[in-house]
């Protein structure tokens, strides 16, 4: 290597140099698994010296991992923002959103598989929450969501549940078109749905019975304070 060649500098920003790496392991997942392997690689054939991939990835295995959800996510938005989700009902535009995602892992499904094992591990439970909460929080975002009570994390609990038992489906499913995952979801969404209906129903009827305030006045023989 020539002396002006050695001196070039890399003028790449941080981002672009992630993505760079991100996209140069893609192809090493499925084999190789979220680690040291598939950084190194990836390193090697982005053209980014070691120094700079552990400023890039500090957390090797993790950051990776982090970096696919992300990458999956990214994919799942741009997919929904092409759909016509104010034309359908709630539960349809649940279920498109569950639909991008897996879209988007299909064509890595054996390093999707790898991620949801790693991600298993006790270890990176924090990690895993981060990037479930992250998942369902964009679909629920795509799908018009704008509640800032306590539903806003009720509705993302559930959409876990569910996004997470569909996925752990999509793995095992070699039906023609994915139809046993797609009947899967199906099935929770109603379940959902079902349960929905049953807390409102209880809601409208606790309403009509009297208040706490409004008994203990009754038993004191005192109208209720206004």
């Amino acid at each position: 290597m020539s002396a002006e060649a050695g001196s070039k500098t890399d003028t790449r920003d941080d981002a672009t140099l992630k993505r760079a790496v991100f996209e140069a392991a893609l192809p090493h997942l499925a084999e190789d698994g979220f680690g040291e392997k598939s950084l190194n690689a990836a390193a090697a054939t982005a053209n980014v010296d070691a120094a700079t991939l552990q400023r890039l990835f500090p957390n090797a295995g993790q950051d990776l991992a982090d970096a696919f959800s992300a990458w999956a996510d990214e994919r799942m938005d741009a997919t929904l923002a092409g759909a016509t989700l104010s034309e359908m009902k709630i539960r349809e535009r649940i279920k498109a959103a569950v639909r991008a995602r897996l879209a988007a892992l299909r064509p890595h499904k054996e390093a999707a598989r790898r991620a949801a094992a790693f991600l298993s591990l006790p270890q990176n439970a924090a990690l895993t929450a981060k990037l479930l909460y992250r998942t369902v929080d964009n679909m629920w975002r795509a799908a018009g969501d704008t509640s800032t009570d306590f539903n806003f994390y009720t509705k993302r609990a559930i959409l876990a549940g569910v996004y997470s038992s569909t996925l752990l489906r999509w793995f095992t499913d070699a039906s023609e078109d994915e139809k046993d995952t797609n009947e899967f979801l199906d099935a929770r969404i109603e379940n959902v749905m079902q349960f929905e209906k049953f807390k409102a129903q209880v809601n409208d009827q606790l309403s009509k019975f009297p208040s706490l305030t409004e008994l203990l006045s009754h038993l004191s023989g005192r109208p209720p304070s206004a």
